[in-house]
């Protein structure tokens, strides 16, 4: 492959050069880098588990109330199995889900607390124990089980943010997404989905950006099925990801004039919608009506077949004016409409764009496949990809 051009020898997660793309009907404006990374390379796929950056990304795993204070939870990220418990002070600790001393699961154990600096999560094998840091702090059998070991289990990055647990498997390179309505008290949170979906992570946010699907797969629930032809929108690259703007007009009917205080029989979506490399999205969405609502979404990557759909909102009402329970059912039919469609696709995502056509509204998505590409290249990689048909 040749050497990369001087201007994208630094391309990380900032700008990136532009060129134009090859997009039927039209011209997107991107894809500059994305070509010369990916030409006379066809069948590329970016297969998740085996792009070694993505594991320097914060995801998140499941709601902070799911994870005991006195249980271990076994998680699978990227293809590696995790285990997650709370150490010291409750705080969220992480390790990769095998002893190192027989290769026993270590999310089959328990908490052990008979350690001075806090508890540690022991083996159900033979009930080594292990610090959040991974090191071993006790060896039951020893004559002084409490001297530990230098060495023990691999460690990751956990914290805990917006109610939710998260993880890194590696140092990451960029932060837990900022999410400014989480620190307005004009806002509440409700907590929705926490499921696994049979969809790639890059599926489910080309989707979430996706104007031309609404009239569409949204038919039922506010898309107007009469104006197939999507509303224009305007991306912004930021350090991060981007920013998509635009305004959809939508319908409203059944419980959405209800939950926007809104009789009418249609509405307009100003929409701000916000990605973060690599899957996850916060999509602010305004109301004529003065109502704000912020939709959160990580496509947590299981592996590369399946995402674990980590979803809460914020909204700037009260439970008085919209219950909770209410605003998760209409996300839920929402959802299970994407849901449905979504699980029908391929999740081997190629990044090359002669492997799939596209058109003007597509933009977002083709944005998305040059900054992954951008990513890989920074980064000495290239795109994982499945053996050839033959």
């Amino acid at each position: 492959m040749a050497a990369l051009p001087e201007a994208w020898a630094d391309a990380s997660l900032g700008r990136l050069p532009r060129g134009p793309s090859r997009v039927t009907g039209g011209c997107a404006d991107t894809c500059g880098l994305l070509a010369f990374c990916l030409a006379n390379r066809k069948g590329r796929q970016m297969l998740v588990t085996r792009q070694p950056v993505l594991k320097r990304f914060w995801y998140p795993v499941m709601p902070a109330a799911k994870l005991p204070a006195e249980k271990p939870v076994p998680f699978r990220l990227l293809g590696q199995d995790i285990v997650l418990f709370r150490a010291a002070g409750g705080a969220p600790a992480a390790l990769t889900d095998r002893c190192p001393h027989r290769a026993a699961a270590l999310s089959l154990g328990f908490l052990d607390h008979d350690l001075p600096d806090g508890p540690a999560l022991a083996c159900p094998y033979h009930g080594w124990a292990f610090g959040p840091d991974g090191r071993c702090r006790k060896v039951p059998q020893a004559h002084d089980p409490l001297r530990g070991m230098t060495r023990g289990a691999r460690a990751h990055h956990a914290a805990e943010r917006y109610g939710w647990i998260w993880v890194a498997l590696e140092d990451p390179i960029a932060g837990i997404p900022h999410i400014p309505e989480a620190e307005d008290p004009a806002f509440r949170q409700i907590d929705e989905f926490h499921e696994e979906w049979a969809v790639s992570g890059l599926r489910f946010m080309e989707n979430s950006f996706d104007m031309a699907h609404l009239s569409y797969v949204h038919a039922n629930t506010f898309g107007i099925l009469a104006e197939p032809r999507p509303a224009p929108v305007r991306i912004e690259d930021t350090p991060w990801g981007f920013i998509m703007r635009g305004e959809a007009p939508v319908a409203n009917k059944g419980i959405s004039q209800e939950l926007l205080r809104d009789s009418n029989a249609r509405t307009l979506r100003i929409i701000e919608g916000r990605w973060f490399l690599p899957f996850f999205r916060a999509s602010r969405i305004d109301y004529p009506s003065g109502l704000t609502h912020v939709l959160c979404t990580g496509a947590t990557p299981i592996d590369d077949r399946r995402s674990m759909m980590c979803q809460w909102v914020y909204r700037n009402d009260t439970e008085e004016d919209a219950p909770a329970e209410k605003v998760i059912a209409f996300d839920r039919e929402v959802t299970n409409e994407d849901r449905r469609v979504l699980e029908t696709t391929t999740w081997d995502v190629p990044l090359d764009m002669a492997e799939e056509l596209h058109m003007p509204s597509d933009k977002p998505g083709i944005e998305m496949r040059r900054r992954f590409a951008a990513l890989l290249a920074a980064h000495g990689e290239t795109e994982a990809r499945l053996p050839a048909e033959a």
